[in-house]
């Protein structure tokens, strides 16, 4: 009986809403979110486009799935180029949201850090 009622409970717990009220460093960690993730999910779509793009060309080229070879090395050089700038566009993306979020991080992690 016992044993049924801590499951019980331990099931009502994860259905009840919790108010829980976000911290500094919730807020901290949200802001770091926000800065890296855009340029995160930027790259990997840019990166993984790229690489299909890349792999269409090699197969062209290869004339697995065509006999274009010419088309198939122009595709697979638009594809490198692409998979070549992903990093470099991802660096450039996170740079201006850690100039435009910067100064407000700073202040969130020192105020923090001047807490504890």
């Amino acid at each position: 009986m016992n044993n049924e009622k801590e499951i019980i409970e331990k099931i009502k717990s994860n259905y009840e809403t919790k108010n829980k009220e976000q911290t500094k460093l919730d807020e901290l960690k949200e802001l770091d979110k926000k800065v890296k993730n855009p340029a995160r999910i930027f790259s990997y779509i840019y990166g993984t486009i790229g690489t299909l793009i890349l792999g269409t060309g090699m197969c062209l080229a290869m004339k697995v799935i065509g006999d274009a070879m010419a088309l198939g090395i122009v595709v697979g050089v638009v594809g490198i180029a692409m998979v070549s700038t992903a990093y470099p566009i991802y660096q450039k993306i996170l740079n201006k949201r850690k100039a435009k979020y910067g100064d407000e991080i700073i202040a969130k992690s020192n105020a923090l850090l001047n807490n504890n």
